[in-house]
Order: structure tokens, then sequence, then C-alpha cells
């Protein structure tokens, strides 16, 4: 008798501790919050736990590649600003080099969650409905483009204002991981190699 009751409360414990494990996780959660935290202490507290490091290739409808970039398509470049962990010191492959501006913005995810601050970047042609001028600090726009998860349709203000030649770039992580067709990095952020 007294071995069954140990056996179920054995059983009833193990059962117990399981479902909270497997309530408590998701196939992602480890990853977001590992990722999370590192972000955390690189990015001054910023959650880029969301960012879509890889991207189509698909650029937006108006603009137009640059006429003269310091880095062309094909050249070899080195980034020189994280906007993840990783980023830094990486050797990028230029796949595209544009003429636009580039904004820096804040705002509160659609999903919930805390607000993301100072999102570098998006650039003119992610605007919903952009006016022709560029926009100021403290303006805000209609965000589209989903480069964070959450960050499409949002409601974003702009932090900072920059014309500038953007690239979209190939490259390899720290850890590895391929990284393609990643938007943007303006060209103060990138080095000759």
């Amino acid at each position: 008798m007294k071995w069954n009751k140990k056996l179920g409360m054995m059983t009833m414990a193990l059962s117990l501790s399981g479902l909270l494990v497997a309530c408590g996780e998701d196939d992602t959660t480890n990853n977001d919050t590992n990722m999370n935290d590192q972000m955390e202490e690189t990015m001054d507290g910023n959650d880029h736990s969301g960012m879509d490091m890889s991207g189509s290739g698909d650029v937006p409808e108006g603009l137009k590649s640059a006429e003269n970039p310091t880095f062309a398509v094909g050249d070899t470049a080195v980034i020189t600003e994280a906007h993840m962990p990783g980023m830094e010191g990486a050797e990028a492959s230029i796949v595209g080099a544009y003429d636009t501006v580039a904004y820096s913005i804040s705002y509160d995810p659609m999903h919930g969650g805390e607000r993301v601050k100072d999102h570098k970047w998006i650039i003119h042609e992610e605007i919903e409905g952009a006016q022709d001028a560029p926009y100021e600090v403290g303006d805000e726009v209609e965000v589209n483009a989903e480069h964070m998860s959450g960050m499409g349709g949002t409601t974003a203000t702009i932090d900072s204002v920059e014309e500038t030649t953007v690239y979209m770039v190939d490259f390899t992580l720290e850890s590895g991981e391929e990284v393609t067709n990643h938007k943007w990095v303006t060209e103060k952020e990138l080095s000759a190699p």
C-alpha cells in the first residue's frame, strides 16, 4: 500500500513538472529568451528578438538604385555597427545599393509587448502613403515593412532622419548563421575591408 502511494505521488510530480515545462515553452521560447537576453545587453535594452535578419530580396515600389554608391553590387564591405549581436565586424557582400531617406523609429508592436525604441532602419519607401518630402524627427508614420515581428502596420515615431545610400547585404553572423538580403545598412555603417 505504501509503495503504491509513493509511486502515485512520484508519477503525479513528474507529470506536473512535465506539464509546467510544456506550458512554459514553445518551439521558439528558449531561442527567443536567450537571444533577447543577449540583445538587451548589446542593444542598450532594445528588444530586437523578432527581427527577421534575412529578407526576400524584394525592394519597395519606387526605390531607385544608387547611381554612384561607395560600395557597388558585388563589393565586399565590413559592417561597423551592430543592429543585432554578431553583426558588427562581419564581412558583407553588397546585394543592392539605393539612394533614399533612412529613419530610425520607435513603435509599439502589433502583438503587444514592450515598445521598440530607435529601431534602425526603415526607409522612406516603407512608409504607407509616404509624402514626397522626408519626414522629420517626431513625425508619426504608418510602417509598411515587417523587419521585426509586429512591426508592419504600426504607427511609429521618427527618432532620426538620414538622407543616405542604404544597402541590402548578405553576411555571416559570429554564430555561423548565414543572413541573406538583410535590409538595411546605411553607408556610414560600412567600411572597406
